[in-house]
This record gives C-alpha cells, structure tokens and sequence, in this order.
C-alpha cells in the first residue's frame, strides 16, 4: 500500500469522498491528499451558526477531529491498523460568520502506537488564523 498514492488509499478505505456523510453534514471537503499533510476547506454560512450568529466551535473541533483522523488512519494502514482519537484541543482565535476557512493537518509524531497531528484552520479571504488544535490518536487494530 505504501506505493499507493495516498487519494486512492483514502477512496478504499471511506469511499468516494462525496459520499461520506459526516464529511458532508460538517461541509468539510478535502482539496488535497498526501500522506504528510491534508488540506481541506469549508464553506462557513447560517447552518454553521451557534444561538448567537457566530459559527460554533464545534464545527472547528469536529475539522480538528475528521482532518486529523484521516491523515492518521492513512499513516496507521500499511500496519493493517486504524486509528481513534484520544484528546482533541481545539483553540478558538477569532470568529466568523460566513465564508471560507483552509483547513490544514500536519503530523507531529507518528508513532507505533499513538500519533499527534496539528490542524490549523484559516479564513481564506486573509489567512488569518481563526482556529488551531491537535489531535492525539491511538493506533489500534480494527474490530471485527
């Protein structure tokens, strides 16, 4: 599998990423694909809004979360494994109504048996940072 680029690897394992449903729910689309950095981005409006008329940090935690997970689970799949996340820590630096923010995961470690990603997420329209976290994985066998 190591051969393989890594989208093809991605369609194997989750399908065609426009069929993914929590992908679509969170807005979250994937630009582009390697094993040493994802990029994606969303497309921030009203369904992305808390009680206030900000988007809510969840839609930056849940970025957080799916961008890194993926990028881990490409890494742990030569090793026949799959990944959970263990601690997620998002930061909130600025908010936003609408428009498009980059979203950004880059590996700290890849271990064994646990990796640590980075994900910074950025308004598009001026690269300012709006959110960052990491997310701290586990390396485990599949069930079933």
């Amino acid at each position: 599998m190591a051969d393989e680029p890594a989208p093809e690897i991605l369609d194997r394992l989750l399908g065609p990423m426009d069929q993914t449903p929590f992908l679509a729910a969170a807005g979250l689309v994937l630009d582009e694909v390697t094993m040493d950095k994802l990029v994606g981005h969303i497309d921030l409006g009203p369904e992305h809004h808390q009680p206030f008329g900000i988007v809510h940090g969840g839609v930056y935690a849940t970025a957080v979360e799916t961008i890194a997970s993926i990028a881990a689970g490409l890494s742990a799949v030569d090793d026949g494994l799959t990944v959970v996340g263990v601690h997620n820590s998002t930061h909130f630096t600025a908010s936003m109504t609408e428009g498009r923010v980059d979203v950004v995961a880059t590996p700290v470690v890849r271990g064994r048996t646990q990796q640590l990603w980075n994900v910074d997420i950025t308004r598009a329209s001026d690269g300012r940072l709006v959110a960052t976290g990491q997310l701290r994985l586990q390396n485990v066998a599949p069930r079933g």
